[in-house]
């Protein structure tokens, strides 16, 4: 009995590391694909601090196609994360329920920052890639289209 439930758990095991290999090699080499930023007014070299295409409708546009392109793979469609990546509906939840306005904007742009730093230099924890940096793919007016975008995902409180 010992043995025939030592051999099923091999047998899982074995299972399971070939399934888990062949999702993760299901997507392949992950390239970013580019952002065509036309039309949106160019933000020059030095970075912004906070989302200078908060409402613009095209700014969300060209951010949803970006997002749906280079981010939905690991932090989901539609910004709803299956659990891989943070869900980036609620990327500024600690924002969303403060009443003073003026408290409120410090913290969106604290998240705009936050955000920004992310993206640009990606996120590494022990030497693992949890997110690759964007800086040198995306210019600064693709990035905030994306945040624009997200802020239109949010979730409130």
């Amino acid at each position: 009995m010992k043995h025939r439930i030592a051999k099923l758990a091999a047998i899982a095991a074995v299972s399971t590391t070939a399934f888990v290999s062949l999702f993760a090699q299901a997507h392949g080499p992950v390239t970013p694909q580019g952002v065509d930023s036309t039309g949106l007014p160019a933000l020059g070299e030095k970075w912004r601090a906070e989302n200078p295409f908060r409402t613009d409708k095209l700014a969300i546009k060209i951010g949803a196609s970006a997002y749906n392109q280079n981010c939905a793979r690991c932090h989901g469609l539609e910004a709803v994360s299956g659990g891989i990546a943070p869900d980036l509906r609620q990327l500024d939840r600690d924002c969303t329920g403060i009443k003073a306005e003026p408290k409120k904007q410090a913290c969106y742009k604290e998240t705009d920052g936050y955000y920004l730093s992310i993206v640009r230099a990606g996120k590494v924890r022990n030497g693992a890639v949890y997110m690759p940096p964007f800086e040198g793919v995306f210019n600064q007016e693709a990035m905030w289209a994306i945040k624009s975008y997200l802020e239109t995902r949010r979730e409130t409180n």
